[in-house]
């Protein structure tokens, strides 16, 4: 029998994190399950057995490093050395830039931002020696273009763009074959929408076309296994990139007009409930993968497995343009 593949996931009890260790926990992987709140890993790990797979709880808070470096050392301790590391942790505020107060901003960028650091950092130190490994980092379209009400949370995924650019050009100068991958993803039906900071009037939203979790769970599990750079997942985050790259200032002007409105629905939201930006909101319940757009959400995006299949993609368009040619030259022979 294979050796199990070891996969650690951060931000693993709810959303993306909880999809892709499922993902993994099909393929027969050991998946190391990071979060804080105590009942979601739980209910995590007992799906990793389910789907074939075999967990190890870590209540750990990504900010902060020694947490985690110590997580990094109880995994390989536990399962062996570690082939995959995902960082995908992450907390936000819904909020205007000058009303988020520097504590909350900063325990945002901490948790984001430096938790994938940390993770890096963590993963590292065990890949570089022996000559291997994967690491992927969790984006979104949002690394590339801000919007209005998340300042935080852009501004921690435009850092986690530099960070990886800088660890890749690293890589590349020690003739390193550790792999390190940045997967940008679109908006995604997550529990974040309901515990994650907000002083909105109304519940927040992802922006729309919205994707089910799983979406991004598979491009992950591709991108950890493929030596691509990066990985755009949805037609939104492509439009989303190429669109801010040609007119930034288009963007500006239409999301300064529809992305304040176009985050919120039309139910009134109490911000006063529980916020998981400093302590977890899972620790007495599960919240799973899935928030509460499953009605809107898409379980599939063509784009996402046109990328993952670009080489058959281009002979088949190769194919159908040869063909076209062909046919052209056939049809001028002919009136010829």
């Amino acid at each position: 029998m294979a050796e199990r593949e070891v996969v650690v996931v951060t931000g693993a009890s709810g959303g993306v994190g909880r999809a892709i260790a499922r993902e993994f926990a099909r393929r027969g992987a050991a998946v190391a399950l990071i979060a804080r709140g105590r009942a979601g890993l739980d209910a995590a790990a007992k799906d990793v057995v389910e789907l074939g797979g075999v967990p190890s709880v870590h209540v750990v808070d990504v900010a902060e490093f020694e947490q985690v470096a110590a997580a990094a050392e109880q995994i390989e301790l536990r399962h062996g050395p570690i082939d995959i590391w995902v960082n995908n942790a992450m907390t936000t505020v819904f909020d205007f830039f000058e009303d988020i107060s520097a504590d909350e901003y900063e325990r945002a960028t901490r948790v984001t931002y430096l938790g994938a650091v940390w993770g890096t950092k963590a993963a590292l130190s065990r890949m570089l020696p022996r000559d291997r490994g994967t690491l992927v980092q969790i984006g979104s379209a949002l690394a590339y273009r801000g919007i209005p009400l998340q300042s935080p949370y852009c501004g921690a995924k435009h850092a986690i763009k530099g960070s990886f650019e800088s660890v890749r050009c690293e890589l590349r100068h020690r003739g390193s074959r550790v792999h390190l991958t940045m997967v940008q993803l679109p908006g995604l039906n997550t529990p974040q929408f309901d515990h994650c900071l907000s002083r909105m009037p109304r519940h927040p939203m992802p922006v729309p076309p919205i994707f089910q979790p799983e979406v991004a769970a598979r491009a992950v599990y591709w991108a950890a296994h493929h030596r691509r750079r990066e990985v755009y997942v949805g037609l939104p985050t492509v439009y989303t990139i190429i669109g801010n790259k040609l007119a930034p200032w288009l963007a500006e002007r239409y999301l300064a007009r529809t992305a304040v409105d176009g985050q919120q629905t039309q139910d009134p939201f109490d911000g006063a409930r529980a916020a998981n930006l400093f302590e977890p909101v899972d620790d007495d319940h599960d919240e799973g993968a899935h928030g509460v757009f499953d009605r809107e959400a898409h379980a599939r995006s063509e784009q996402a497995w046109l990328s993952r299949h670009r080489t058959l993609t281009g002979l088949v368009a190769a194919v159908f343009a040869g063909a076209g040619a062909g046919a052209a030259t056939l049809f001028g022979r002919r009136r010829a």
